[in-house]
């Protein structure tokens, strides 16, 4: 629960970076989508498609269907005028035709047992005398649907029926299946329809190995967008770490001052108020302008993002603290990228930070040396360490490691021999290499 100025619990709100969708589906100022009720159709009436909602399974793929049953009815007409000594189509040939056809309404709820059932009729067909033609066709796309939909030894078997099938229609029971005074078949028409289930075999094999890939890639795609989305996450609490840690440390330290010196000093007193307000408007501010990447992608920036530039300004607020900050700059100022600017300004504040925080001493030095290749920041004070704590959360080398990280950079934390602590960072600014990391921060940006 979160607690307003006034004491009252209010409940907690939960920002996603993708939580705009439903507001982008409905439109501005349109009601929420309708969780139940009749299905509303996007893309054509619902026995037209072939797929259904999440969790109602495959619908019947009509198009397809009927498309093929134009096609298989014309086109054996067609073939039967071109094999006259084949028994010409009647009524009962086109009730075959119009059954191996309409099984495959089914071939995405049931792969296996269309496969087997186009080939029956099929077997059916031929075994009646009637002409080769598009009937095989049907028998092409259930072993397909199957194959695709992993039922891969059925496909397989139902081709091998076909095949096997059909070569004891030609060899052995024509001589008491019409046509009356048929002869056996060639050989080498058996190598025809060798060839031809072969070909089926190929074709169901490669639409499988691509559908496979295809599966692949959408699951690569959703890992990368969750990847993402985490590492988003992670940048946002970084960020608001970072600017949480060092204003409530500010305030922690001057909230002291002034209880300490209300009664005998009001005006320093009335100083330390005054740095107070100063500090959390500047926090206020800094958790708006992170909080900004919240809004709809595309979005320019409220604000710039803070940066080396902003360095006077965070060495006043540590001396509002009571911290004494000498700043040396070494090397020409080159132009430092975005995230590794963002990135030595937040390294600066969270060491300044633990100065204020953990050390007795109330001096700190500050080097920025800019370098070719390379931007060095170190942070000392001469300590000791007073154990004393301000209300951190105790991530905040984590963080600088994670930002230097980040940029393939590097952070050394540690006391110094003659006393005292010491951190210091070492940013690129180059990219950096495959291999490393690559997330860096990116706010305002």
């Amino acid at each position: 629960m979160i607690t307003s100025p006034g004491g009252r619990p209010q409940a907690r709100v939960r920002h996603s970076v993708t939580g705009m969708d439903e507001q982008r589906e409905r439109g501005p100022g349109g009601p929420p989508p309708a969780r139940g009720g009749p299905p509303v159709w996007r893309h054509g009436p619902v026995w037209w498609n072939s797929r259904t909602p999440e969790g109602t399974g495959p619908r019947l793929p009509w198009p397809t269907t009927l498309a093929l049953l134009a096609f298989v009815q014309i086109g054996s007409g067609f073939a039967g005028d071109g094999q006259p000594d084949r028994v010409a189509l009647d009524p009962f040939a086109r009730v075959l035709l119009l059954l191996a056809t309409a099984v495959l309404l089914l071939r995405h709820r049931s792969p296996a047992t269309v496969a087997y059932a186009t080939t029956a009729v099929t077997l059916v067909y031929l075994g009646a005398g009637y002409p080769y033609g598009p009937v095989l066709l049907t028998v092409a796309v259930a072993c397909f649907a199957a194959v695709v939909a992993g039922h891969r030894r059925a496909a397989w078997g139902a081709v091998g029926v076909l095949w096997a099938g059909h070569l004891l229609l030609a060899h052995w029971l024509y001589q008491w299946l019409p046509p009356g005074g048929d002869g056996a078949s060639p050989w080498s028409g058996q190598l025809v329809v060798a060839a031809w289930v072969v070909a089926i075999v190929a074709v169901s094999e490669l639409g499988r190995v691509r559908r496979e890939q295809g599966d692949k890639e959408r699951a690569e795609r959703a890992r990368a967008a969750e990847r993402r989305a985490d590492e988003e996450r992670l940048r946002m609490a970084r960020e608001l770490h970072d600017v949480l840690a060092h204003s409530i440390s500010v305030i922690n330290v001057q909230a002291g001052m002034g209880l300490a010196l209300l009664d005998s000093d009001p005006e320093q007193a009335r100083t330390a108020l005054t740095t107070i307000k100063a500090a959390s408007k500047e926090a206020l501010g800094e958790v708006r302008q992170v909080l900004d990447t919240l809004r709809a992608p595309g979005e320019a920036p409220r604000a710039p993002a803070p940066g080396l530039d902003r360095l006077p300004e965070l060495v006043e607020q540590a001396g509002s603290a009571g911290l004494t900050v000498d700043v040396i700059t070494q090397g020409a100022p080159a132009k430092v990228p975005p995230g590794a600017d963002l990135a030595a300004f937040r390294i600066l504040q969270e060491a300044l930070t633990n100065v204020v925080r953990h050390s007795g001493s109330r001096h700190a030095r500050v080097l920025v040396r800019h370098e070719k290749a390379a931007l060095t920041l170190r942070v000392d004070d001469d300590g000791p360490a007073t154990g004393a704590d301000a209300g951190g959360s105790g991530n905040g080398l984590a963080g600088m490691r994670e930002r230097a990280a980040a940029l393939g950079g590097t952070i050394e934390a540690g006391p110094r021999p003659d006393g005292g602590f010491r951190v210091t960072a070492v940013l690129p600014l180059t990219a950096p290499r495959d291999g490393e990391a690559r997330t860096a921060p990116r706010e305002g940006q």
